[in-house]
């Protein structure tokens, strides 16, 4: 450390309090006692590392009573937890659920009755395996992964703050994601092209588009500060990272020494560096295809329509264009302007970024604020009539460009997003920062990996015009040594099968988080994902058909005494589905679905009651897609605006995009219900599954609700449940009646039935049936 800088901790040390520090720090209330960076103390020789950071280790099949149980080696880890408790399994679950079941896993709907049929009348010895096969071949295998990895990507087409600009290309990241998991990409390289594909493939744009896993920032292009936004950037990336691919909490260290993991700052700082020379391409031109074309045929009718205005604007621009860039460049804050008023040819790696991120935020718009400033401040020297005809010409421009707003292309783009190093390998110096303040630099660190967890050395190799430092940290976190990354993820994906992970806390295998319940099968998955080639498909079918995939949910008491969380999983663990799951569940049930797949994002309608808006470039914030068919796709394409979360799926414990989101939250509340109940969709939705209903189950009211528990349930309904529902059918079309002898009478048919219903007041009353069912606990839950 440099010795003005060690004086000038030093002095901070003893004048600043602690609620200063806690303020500085932005640190969260519980840890403002230990704002103050410590210096990292290195382990005792004999202290034992936390168990998630020792190497993980070849397991033993541990020898079992019941040895005809074990279907696959990973049932016997369970199997051995369960005896030891001296209780037995539970008994296989029948076909249809488990056809059930497994569907809406593995691809996030419901199968379809002839689906069910198929399967549960397969008598052949490998019936299972086919299932499971087909269902891991499906392009919708990798639409479900997807969603659940773009979770933890903190995924959103647009960028958040009070701006919220649309981020019109993204959609190719999460094309690229669903198609890496149809393809069954090594997880290993999955995860390198995210972190560096920049550099590992600088001249193909299906690796390139994959750095759109760092590019997800929430992001203020208005902050005048890019220093401070360049550090908040790097945190962002560093922080999902550590959660995602680590599972670890590294952002604790940001501010201060972590409390409960050997995490120093200097290892959170050392993290940083691996990104210090990293900024973002966000308009690449690219390969045409149908949707570019499309994209650039829709611009160019906009561009011919307004062309005379944005040449009218464009003039008046120019003709303050010098004054206005420096009254722009003015608005900076004084470390930002250090570098932007630099010369070019004088620049460092830190004025490079800089100055590429000014290009990137500074548009016409922006350049506009001076003509305001001119016109309305009378104190300024710019100020004069001219000033005040120029700027009320340019907004009377603006609002006739408006009026063509309806012309742009809705959706879609003809460029990508990529990480970039601008063309140099030199990077800005990273420094621990006091506090976590950027203004506030300590001792310069080097990339480095936490000395905690690894003594390994990253391997950075330069190249002419990048810092090789991303492709570094990627080969290490990728790496069979790394004792994190395939224990993470192993566990993610047997939590998302039985509902809770063998760590419970999915993104903290700290101290902190939860012991794993199954240390040995969980080194057993994870040392088996690596053997077997990081194959994610691999991993997915050896838990599809295992018998403790298998299982029965029906509750049993004996296992609720001794088991009452059902951590040995003598019971399959039921789980409400995702928004999403319920919303395209629907979809296919209704024989609605469109299933095309990637594409840019859409925009199916708003409920009548909630508005889009405008964002901060007076552009509609939320403008519906005028194909119907767009409507209907997979919640997975709705467009994620950061602003504005479709409310359907909000209302279900949607992911937040705001932030890396490791794990659905799972709410009941009443609005739930209501939603259901009086979405318009949802119950045009119910209307199409009448409709198909009637059209296959043919006039008979018994067969009719038979063929509608088929679709929703993969079940027919017990005789109790058909009486119910007749008594039902019964009273309601008596309730319609009477509306009709009351002059209230609306009557909802079915959509798409062949025949014109013979008794109206009846077909309206089995719409309304089937809404009540698709309503139901049995629907939205999965057993």
């Amino acid at each position: 450390m440099k010795k003005t800088a060690k004086k000038a901790y030093l002095a901070m040390l003893m004048s600043v309090s602690l609620a200063a520090l806690a303020v500085a720090a932005e640190v969260k209330p519980n840890d403002s006692a230990a704002a103050a960076p410590e210096a990292p103390k290195a382990a005792s020789p004999s202290s034992k590392p936390h168990w998630s950071w020792q190497p993980v280790q070849a397991q033993f099949i541990p020898v079992v009573k019941q040895k005809e149980w074990v279907r696959s080696p990973l049932d016997a880890f369970v199997l051995a937890k369960i005896e030891g408790k001296s209780l037995a399994p539970s008994k296989d679950a029948d076909r249809a659920t488990f056809i059930r079941r497994a569907t809406l896993d593995a691809w996030g709907i419901v199968p379809a009755p002839e689906e069910v049929d198929a399967f549960v009348n397969d008598t052949a010895p490998d019936a299972y395996e086919k299932l499971v096969d087909r269902l891991l071949a499906s392009p919708r295998y990798g639409e479900r992964q997807a969603r659940l990895w773009l979770d933890l990507a903190r995924y959103a087409d647009s960028t958040g703050f009070q701006n919220d600009n649309t981020r019109p290309n993204l959609f190719r990241y999460r094309d690229y994601v669903i198609k890496a998991f149809n393809e069954d990409k090594p997880y290993s390289r999955f995860i390198q092209e995210q972190i560096a594909g920049d550099e590992i493939a600088p001249n193909d744009q299906d690796v390139l588009v994959a750095t759109g896993f760092l590019a997800g920032y929430p992001d203020n292009s208005n902050s005048r500060d890019l220093v401070q936004r360049k550090y908040q950037i790097t945190t962002d990336i560093v922080d999902t990272i550590g959660q995602a691919v680590l599972g670890t909490t590294v952002s604790c260290a940001r501010c201060h020494n972590h409390k409960s993991d050997k995490f120093t700052q200097k290892d959170y700082f050392s993290l940083q560096a691996f990104f210090a020379n990293t900024a973002f391409q966000e308009k690449v031109p690219a390969k045409k295809g149908e949707q570019e074309l499309a994209y650039e045929k829709a611009q160019a009718i906009y561009d011919e329509a307004t062309k005379d205005i944005r040449a009218k604007q464009k003039a008046i621009i120019d003709g303050v264009y010098e004054a206005a860039l420096k009254y722009h460049k003015e608005r900076y804050l004084t470390d930002s302007r250090e570098s932007i008023f630099k010369p070019k040819d004088q620049w460092n790696a830190l004025d490079r970024w800089v100055n590429h991120r000014l290009d990137a935020v500074t548009d016409r718009p922006q350049l506009a604020a001076y003509l305001r400033y001119a016109a309305e401040d009378k104190s300024a020297p710019e100020h004069s009539p001219e000033a005040v005809q120029k700027y009320e010409e340019y907004q009377k421009l603006q609002r006739e460009l408006q009026k063509f707003a309806d012309k742009k292309p809705a959706r879609g783009a003809n460029t990508f997003t990529t990480a970039t190093e601008l063309g140099h390998p030199d990077a800005p110096p990273t420094y621990v920062l006091f506090g976590g303040n950027h203004e506030k630099p300590l001792e310069e660190v080097q990339p480095a990996f936490p000395e905690a967890i690894t003594g390994e050395k990253p391997d950075i190799k330069p190249t002419a015009t990048s810092s090789g430092r991303r492709t570094a940290l990627a080969s290490w976190l990728a790496s069979a040594t790394n004792p994190l990354t395939a224990r993470v993820f192993v566990n993610r994906v047997w939590n998302q099968y039985f509902g809770k992970g063998i760590v419970g806390t999915v993104s903290d295998f700290g101290k902190a988080g939860d012991k794993p319940t199954n240390p040995e099968l969980l080194d057993y998955l994870a040392d088996h994902f690596v053997k077997d080639g990081w194959s994610v498909k691999k991993l997915h079918r050896d838990i599809l058909l295992s018998s403790t995939y298998r299982q029965s949910s029906d509750f049993r008491e004996d296992v609720a005494k001794a088991d009452p969380e059902n951590k040995l999983l003598a019971v399959f663990p039921r789980k409400r589905l995702e928004a999403e799951e319920i919303r395209d569940s629907v979809l296919v049930a209704s024989g609605k679905l469109n299933e095309e797949i990637g594409g840019p994002s859409v925009f199916p309608p708003l409920p009548a009651n909630v508005s889009g808006g405008n964002n901060f470039n007076a552009d509609p914030a939320w403008t519906t897609s005028k194909d119907p068919k767009d409507h209907a796709r997979r919640s997975l394409y709705i467009f994620t605006r950061r602003s504005l979360p479709y409310p359907l799926l909000e209302t279900f414990d949607m992911a937040n995009a705001q932030q890396i989101h490791s794990k659905r939250d799972v709410t009941t509340t009443p609005l739930q219900a209501l939603t259901l109940y009086n979405s318009d969709q949802f119950f045009q939705w119910s209307q199409a599954l009448a409709g198909r209903v009637i059209n296959e189950a043919g006039p008979d009211e018994t067969a009719r609700i038979d063929r509608l528990y088929q679709i929703l349930f993969s079940r027919k309904a017990t005789d109790a449940e058909k009486e119910a529902l007749r008594a039902f059918l019964d009273q309601h079309q008596k309730t319609i009646a009477q509306k009709a002898e009351d002059g209230k009478l609306a009557i909802a048919l079915p959509i798409g039935a062949k025949e014109k219903p013979s008794d109206p007041l009846r077909a309206s009353a089995f719409v309304d049936l089937v809404h009540t069912v698709m309503n139901s606990n049995d629907f939205v839950y999965r057993f």
